[in-house]
């Protein structure tokens, strides 16, 4: 229908648009919601099954799959699902060929695009923490000859970058200070980011606040409510470890000049169930700390120091994977069973509310309290809400790791030592990767060493990993090995052998 320009429209369905789009203009950004697929596990749905499933039941609209599995990719195909796929660590020297560099995207990528919405290429996952040097210095160069691969063979949409452990970080605490480690910074990091600039490509990160867990510090890991930690240099409060740890990776990334990079928060999750030595690992804490997250990402909030920046989230995982090595907690991180039963409902099914932010405590009453014997707990039941604890500067490790916040810790000596839960192969490749390029001098555990007796894997591996741990910062996050270690406070040397402390 015709209208005069000078003519007052009255239809109520143009009003009703015009307001409507009013109303969307005004809505905050709403990021996607990730989760990554995992495939370890011998009773795990078929790929069909598992795409079906996430477009008709749930709000995932992005997934992360950590190879190129073509039965995935096939199955993913018309989804309207985003995914980034995985090239392997042992990729990437070959990737700094070009014609090598075609060929892959070739094999990998063009059967499979556009029908499937591949969106970001990860070349490896956490190099600057696992790998060697070589490979290190390898990771931007063969990042640039796959991104131009591709532009070569028509592909212009897809995103090419790399996860990394925060153990880029000098410190995080407080994020106003963070900082990349030396070296890492303008070698490898400094460059990367140009690149990801020029490319438009996000920065990946993998922060995991479960790995820094401590009784005194649950519920600001957990998203839930409390006082806060308050930074003295920005002024910022943070109300929870996972915007604090993306704060400190943004003012890193800002130090170096490349605050305008988007960051992606592509590994982060927390397991709902562990061994007895994992009594964080609950259903509860679980749904708290995902439940956050994914709040988070449905409405769109930000970060204290980017209220408004796009930071797209992934949860570890999707499964359960029962073949996953490593204590209890490994093979317990997914929002979902092998029969797509949800392990604990968050709002990631249609239809379903989210998961409310738990309830702020209830006012204390004003009456005098009872003198507690505990000077901590007398400061903690004072009326009113007291002002949010400044964080205390902290040493930094030289060495890669998961920088948290010190937890605090029973008096006496603290000592790292290997999970009981641990398999001969995780106790194995920590010791390859200890006494490899990480400044552990081994020569104790080797043959007339003063620990090299008892001659047992895990002996030897004790030693080592407290090595480590010691040498390396004493924080928590040093003794983690990809989850087969765990702080003790009982000394464990013997006669000759020593254990550092």
């Amino acid at each position: 229908m015709e209208v005069s320009n000078n003519k007052k429209i009255t239809s109520p369905l143009y009003a009703f648009l015009f307001i409507s789009s009013i109303f969307i203009q005004c809505l905050p950004y709403v990021s996607s919601i990730g989760v990554n697929y995992g495939t370890l596990g011998n009773n795990l749905p078929p790929p069909s099954q598992v795409a079906q499933f996430l477009k008709d039941k749930t709000i995932i609209d992005k997934i992360k799959i950590f190879d190129l599995n073509p039965d995935i990719l096939r199955a993913f195909a018309n989804t309207g699902i985003s995914v980034t796929v995985t090239v392997p660590n042992g990729e990437i020297p070959k990737l700094l060929d070009i014609g090598y560099a075609k060929s892959y995207v070739d094999a990998n990528i063009k059967p499979f695009y556009p029908q499937t919405k591949i969106d970001v290429i990860a070349v490896g996952n956490e190099i600057l923490h696992w790998e060697t040097p070589e490979v290190q210095n390898k990771l931007v160069d063969a990042m640039r000859t796959l991104y131009q691969a591709l532009t070569q063979s028509g592909i212009n949409t897809i995103k090419v970058s790399t996860p990394h452990s925060l153990g880029i970080l000098l410190s995080s605490n407080p994020p106003s200070k963070a900082s990349f480690r030396p070296g890492w910074d303008v070698g490898i990091i400094k460059p990367m980011l140009q690149f990801l600039r020029e490319t438009k490509g996000p920065f990946m990160v993998n922060p995991y606040p479960y790995f820094g867990y401590n009784l005194p510090q649950a519920d600001f890991l957990l998203f839930k409510q409390n006082n806060g930690v308050f930074d003295p240099f920005t002024k910022r409060t943070y109300k929870n470890m996972f915007d604090m740890l993306l704060d400190a990776v943004y003012v890193s990334m800002k130090k170096l000049g490349y605050a305008d990079v988007d960051i992606i928060a592509a590994e982060t999750g927390w397991p709902s169930l562990g061994e007895t030595f994992e009594p964080q690992c609950t259903v509860e804490n679980a749904a708290s700390y995902n439940g956050g997250l994914l709040r988070k990402a449905v409405t769109g909030a930000g970060t204290p120091l980017m209220p408004k920046k796009k930071i797209d989230i992934y949860i570890f995982a999707l499964f359960n994977e029962n073949t996953k090595p490593g204590s209890n907690a490994e093979r317990n991180f997914g929002l979902f069973r092998p029969d797509f039963t949800p392990v604990y409902n968050i709002g990631i099914m249609k239809g379903q509310p989210l998961l409310p932010e738990p309830p702020k405590p209830l006012p204390r009453p004003a009456l005098p309290q009872p003198q507690p014997r505990n000077p901590k707990e007398s400061r903690n039941r004072k009326p009113g809400r007291s002002p949010a604890p400044a964080i205390p500067v902290q040493p930094a490790p030289k060495l890669p790791a998961q920088p948290l916040p010190q937890p605090a810790a029973p008096a006496g000596k603290k000592f790292c030592m290997p999970k009981p839960g641990a398999t001969d192969a995780q106790l194995q490749a920590a010791l390859n990767w200890a006494c490899t390029n990480q400044g552990v001098d081994c020569t104790p555990v080797n043959a007339g060493g003063a620990c090299f007796q008892p001659v047992t894997l895990r002996s030897h591996v004790a030693w080592v990993m407290n090595s480590y741990y010691q040498l390396h910062g004493k924080n928590d996050f040093n003794c983690d090995f990809s989850g087969s270690a765990v702080i003790v406070f009982q000394d464990p040397s013997y006669g000759t052998c020593k254990y550092l402390s």
